[in-house]
């Protein structure tokens, strides 16, 4: 075994002990709350709500780590479950509140990964199945979580935009949903609800009493028989969970099978072992990566048809441009080489095949592990802001599918020309050699030493070496640890933190899902040649 595999299976299990930190809160004892109601934790009912022998791709798993809200730190994977399966052979976005975290309740974070969701649906044309059981927003945090754009009321606005597309919002109440949260079964094309254990209402019974003094049970307020016989609010009345997860299979049983909007051959696995790539990744975030080696591992029959490959060498060659295949279906690559560093030489290389992919209609993957474009005045004078610009805009305007994939650092502008989440890609895959921050902590250390250090000086309180040291390494601490994909990961700043046994599988997914919406023309703005 390499040191480096050693290295990096050692960094995943850290990764595996936090997933099962975010699937598994409360323990055993949540379980069996749960079971004590007729209630199944929402990953059993999403796994039998997909099709049989499929896998569940979910997202955004270490969500909600390290929040710091009022009284509550963590929120185990944000206190809702969101990812993609297939039901009758159609790719489907399945959300679910998991009401073993603060009873389901949404805290900033909470909002934030069910948009994501709703987001990739409607970016992709897939339909949306709702799991709710909510008790609407954590109260503590209401200004943050009610009254604004991207607050609790944008859910039910994207519901609506969505349905008139002609993507199908679906939800199953499962358990209580009130207030605000009413409206995720409401605002559904069809909802299900569960006799004796669902409830919907814009007031509960505590606020009927004392809004009206009148005294009523949450069932005959608004309960399953309530809402699907005398209301009309919901649709499908059902003994159970799982003839509830039935009757969403029923419904969606007969949409109109999905089609790919690209050419796909036949897949084949890399020439090489897979697992190779272990051996291939560097420790050290810092050190620079041969990416066409790393490509091997992850391209079908590990055939990378590379463009440009002797293009200003020792800058050019910094990004490394082509196609290749990933499970049968051909990519454009845009891949940090080496060290990274962005010359102006490889932003007009970018750029070119970047528009030339547009042109062609083929979907790109931007491989990450850039520090940031080079700087000083030999690259200001060679125009690095001028093709920086360039490299920007046709990430921005590239009208293909876009998947960022973060293997290394990704600091600084690269984080934009190489298509980081403000440049909306259809997804966003880190790994745990990621780094992702505005500069690295050693960087940051070095700036923010000067000011510090120019600030006591004028004061007349010089700096002691000591201070220096002890000063520059509290930055680089914080600066590295933001950058750390737990922290990223915790926030949304990707959509899943992928071990690199996972690379292929889950860019074939991304890939597929990117690919049900039809690609249209081309459309740039003005170049700065």
């Amino acid at each position: 075994m390499t040191e480096n595999r050693s290295f990096w299976e050692h960094e995943e299990s850290l990764l595996e002990e936090r997933q099962q930190m975010a699937i598994w809160p409360g323990g055993q004892k949540a379980v069996d709350r749960l079971a004590a109601k007729n209630k199944r934790p929402v990953r059993e009912l999403i796994q039998d709500m997909i099709d049989p022998g499929t896998y569940f791709f979910e997202l955004s798993l270490l969500a909600g780590f390290g929040m710091g809200y009022p009284g509550v730190d963590d929120v185990p994977c944000g206190g809702i479950v969101t990812g993609l399966g297939k039901i009758h052979g159609n790719w489907t976005m399945i959300v679910g509140h998991d009401s073993r975290v603060k009873a389901g309740t949404y805290f900033p974070i909470t909002l934030k990964k069910h948009m994501r969701a709703q987001a990739i649906a409607d970016q992709c044309g897939i339909n949306s199945v709702y799991i709710a059981d909510s008790g609407g927003v954590f109260l503590p945090m209401q200004a943050e979580v009610f009254p604004d754009d991207q607050h609790f009321g944008t859910i039910f606005y994207n519901m609506a935009r969505m349905s008139a597309k002609g993507l199908k919002q679906i939800t199953m109440s499962t358990g209580g949903n009130t207030a605000g949260g009413a409206y995720i079964v409401f605002m559904a094309c069809q909802s299900i609800m569960i006799d004796q254990q669902s409830f919907s209402f814009l007031g509960g019974p505590p606020l009927v009493k004392m809004a009206t003094g009148e005294t009523i049970s949450a069932e005959n307020l608004g309960g399953a028989e309530v809402h699907t016989a005398t209301s009309g609010g919901a649709d499908h009345l059902c003994e159970d969970q799982a003839d509830a997860v039935a009757r969403v299979r029923a419904i969606l049983s007969l949409d109109r099978p999905q089609s790919i909007h690209l050419h796909r051959y036949q897949e084949q696995e890399p020439a090489i072992p897979a697992d190779t790539i272990y051996d291939r990744i560097p420790m050290s975030v810092h050190q620079g990566i041969d990416v066409r080696s790393i490509i091997e591992c992850i391209a079908d029959g590990s055939v990378f048809d590379e463009s440009k490959q002797n293009y200003a060498r020792g800058r050019g060659d910094n990004i490394v441009v082509g196609k290749m295949r990933i499970k049968g279906f051909p990519v454009g690559v845009i891949a940090s080489n080496r060290v990274g560093i962005i010359f102006h030489e490889a932003a007009k290389k970018a750029t070119e095949w970047i528009v030339r992919c547009s042109q062609e209609k083929i979907p790109l993957l931007f491989i990450q592990n850039s520090p940031g474009f080079m700087v000083g005045s030999e690259s200001e004078h060679a125009g690095i802001g001028k093709y920086g610009a360039d490299l920007v805009r046709a990430v921005s305007c590239a009208q293909v599918p876009k998947i960022q994939l973060v293997i290394g650092p990704d600091n600084g502008a690269a984080n934009y020309g190489m298509c980081g989440r403000a440049y909306r890609p259809h997804f966003l895959f880190s790994t745990m050699r990621a780094r992702t921050s505005v500069m690295s902590g050693k960087s940051a250390g070095g700036v923010m030493l000067s000011i510090e250090e120019a600030k006591r000086k004028k004061s007349g309180k010089p700096m002691s070496q000591e201070e220096k040291d002890a000063f520059q390494q509290k930055m680089i601490e914080s600066y590295d640890g933001e950058a750390h994909p737990f922290y990223c990961g915790a926030r949304l700043l990707n959509d899943r933190v992928l071990k690199f046994s996972e690379i292929r599988q889950w860019l074939g997914m991304a890939f597929e899902v990117s690919l049900l919406k039809k690609i249209e023309e081309p459309s740039f703005g003005n170049f700065r040649f």
